[in-house]
């Protein structure tokens, strides 16, 4: 059953029609941008069976929310209080970002449990997922805002594409590669401690070693030595909306 997914972001909403565990399509539009008639556009160019989506971005929400519910087929939004079959060990669900949510759903349908998702977004998160569901995470800067900070409280330091970051000198001959070494090096050491701690305390805990799946566009930084205990999967949130929406209708 092909489903439109859509996961409204702080900075782009991305979008999917997702069949099982194939994604027939996507794209991402800025969240500025994304009103009732561009909504409405998207909707009508890739018919679906139903629709899921998830938002971190409340004014958003308001606006698309009677789009979606309108259209005309079966809708859900996932939500702490309506997701199935995740659990939480965790005190205040309402607290956890949807798009983490969906993400532990996908991490439930693609690899089961117990299971680290590192989200590289505006934000990097970090979801542990265990047998009892949602255990908790962290959220740290992600490599956008790194390399924004710089350029934007210094006078002096010019602003960096993150996509340049990758093959630079570690020790860098001029300002810019001395940022990029900063940042890629950084948000790579970044990664790999946070990897560290989570799956030492899991295990501390008498958990067997969780499986690590990383998502969205910063992947690439991962710390070399993780590049063989990680999986890559670029569109776990929607393939986690469309799971939900399938326990949500069964």
């Amino acid at each position: 059953m092909a489903l439109f997914c859509l996961d409204v972001g702080n900075t782009h909403a991305h979008w999917g029609v997702v069949d099982g565990r194939r994604v027939l399509a996507h794209g991402e539009i800025p969240t500025a941008t994304l009103d009732t008639v561009a909504l409405t556009a998207l909707l009508a160019a890739h018919p679906s069976e139903g629709v899921a989506f998830a938002s971190v971005v409340p004014a958003a929400t308001a606006v698309l929310q009677p789009t979606l519910l309108s259209c005309g087929r079966p809708c859900f939004h996932l939500r702490h209080d309506t997701v199935k079959g995740l659990g939480f060990d965790y005190p205040k669900p309402a607290e956890v970002g949807q798009d983490r949510l969906a993400d532990c759903v996908g991490a439930q349908f693609v690899a089961g449990a117990p299971a680290v998702i590192v989200g590289m977004g505006t934000a990097t998160t970090v979801d542990i997922l265990t047998e009892r569901g949602y255990a908790g995470g962290i959220i740290a800067p992600g490599l956008g805002v790194m390399t924004r900070y710089l350029h934007e409280r210094t006078a002096l330091l010019p602003a960096l594409d993150p996509a340049s970051l990758l093959g630079g000198p570690a020790i860098g001959k001029s300002t810019v590669d001395a940022m990029r070494a900063g940042c890629a090096l950084g948000f790579a050491g970044m990664i790999g401690a946070l990897l560290d701690g989570v799956c030492a305390e899991l295990v501390r805990q008498g958990s067997p070693m969780p499986k690590v799946i990383v998502t969205g566009g910063a992947a690439v930084y991962l710390p070399a030595s993780w590049r063989d205990r990680v999986s890559h999967e670029p569109h776990l949130t929607l393939l986690g909306l469309a799971e939900a929406h399938r326990r949500h209708f069964a």
